[in-house]
């Protein structure tokens, strides 16, 4: 997979060959002062946009750990009673153009869940992903937090450190990357999200394949009024718990 920098300098390389192709003579050389506009033009546009969007990530995401203090104390302590174990899971996802960081959920499952799936699999039709409903791993207070996506939270301090967006595809795991196709692997195009526009549009009822389509149609069709579309949907999404499990 190609490193960010390879692909600027990959990027760079077919601009300059353009503009090589239309100097020869006067018209071309017209052709390319507009074709240099449009590329400054759609660079300041686009430079722009990631720049209030990572303002707002901060803001953002700064108050909600400050509001939320006191629920992460609340679950924390909830989880620890229940089985003494720790009060987060942190996991290695795939982010931004295949890079790996480590992202902390509040702990919804025993102890030993990674184990346990092993022998759940085998009953599940194969899927690049392994969700299943009524899971015997969840603990009492896990199936609560899970519901609205309280065990997500702690993800604000990726997106507090850039790792994470408040809108964007949901995180892969490793094991997931190594088995996309080559258009799955769009989804690594941009930052990864907090909440994403399949989960508000059913969460896990929504098959794998379905969730790609529509992370490609939010790369594409990004910009920052549909990041605030998404957020708003988010509320009532987590709220109804429609999909969580």
């Amino acid at each position: 997979m190609k490193g960010r920098s390879q692909e600027e300098h990959d990027r760079h390389a077919l601009r300059d060959e353009l503009y090589r192709r239309y100097s020869s003579s006067r018209a071309a050389g017209a052709h390319s002062f507009r074709y240099r506009s449009k590329i400054i033009v759609w660079v300041i546009v686009v430079r722009g946009a990631q720049i209030l969007k990572r303002i707002l990530d901060i803001i953002f995401s700064a108050a909600g750990l400050i509001a939320l203090a006191p629920l992460f104390a609340t679950v924390a302590l909830l989880i620890k009673l229940t089985d003494r174990g720790p009060v987060l899971y942190w996991q290695t996802r795939v982010g931004l153009h295949g890079r790996e960081f480590l992202m902390p959920k509040f702990r919804s499952m025993v102890v030993n869940a990674e184990k346990v799936q092993v022998g759940l699999q085998g009953d599940q039709p194969e899927s690049v992903r392994f969700k299943m409903k009524r899971d015997p791993r969840i603990t009492w207070i896990g199936r609560i937090i899970r519901k609205f996506s309280i065990d997500e939270l702690p993800q604000l301090w990726n997106v507090l450190k850039g790792q994470m967006s408040l809108v964007g595809p949901r995180p892969p795991i490793p094991k997931e990357v190594r088995e996309y196709t080559v258009s799955q692997r769009r989804r690594l195009d941009v930052i990864p999200g907090l909440t994403c526009i399949w989960q508000v549009s059913g969460r896990s009822d929504i098959p794998f394949e379905d969730q790609v389509h529509l992370d490609v149609m939010y790369i594409e069709s990004q910009d920052f009024f549909l990041d605030l579309k998404l957020l708003l949907k988010t509320i009532p999404a987590v709220l109804l718990g429609k999909g969580a499990y």
